[in-house]
């Protein structure tokens, strides 16, 4: 499993092609834990899984992070962050919790 934190601290460390691959591979590390664990013992329908996820599906975490991309852009890269492979992976785990 990969708690919430050693993502946070993945992302954090994402400045090349290398990090942000390995980012990528525990963010999803992370999706399939949590739907293992929601297929044991489903969490309520109306808040995140149990590893904080509040899509469940791809096209829906995809959905949110390009909702959370063109959100972030349109306020004038709130986000503040120059480098690109950091920026695609900030995208990439907004999936997990943007709505």
């Amino acid at each position: 499993m990969t708690p919430t934190s050693d993502l946070d601290a993945l992302l954090d460390r994402v400045n090349d092609e290398a990090s942000f691959i390995a980012f990528v591979d525990a963010l999803a590390s992370d999706f399939a834990m949590e739907q293992e664990l929601e297929k044991r013992n489903p969490s309520s329908p109306y808040g995140p899984g149990a590893l904080g996820w509040e899509n469940g599906t791809v096209d829906s975490v995809l959905g949110a992070a390009a909702a959370w991309g063109h959100s972030s852009s349109l306020r004038g890269g709130a986000t503040g962050e120059p480098n690109p492979w950091k920026r695609c992976a900030m995208i990439l785990y907004a999936g997990k919790w943007y709505e």
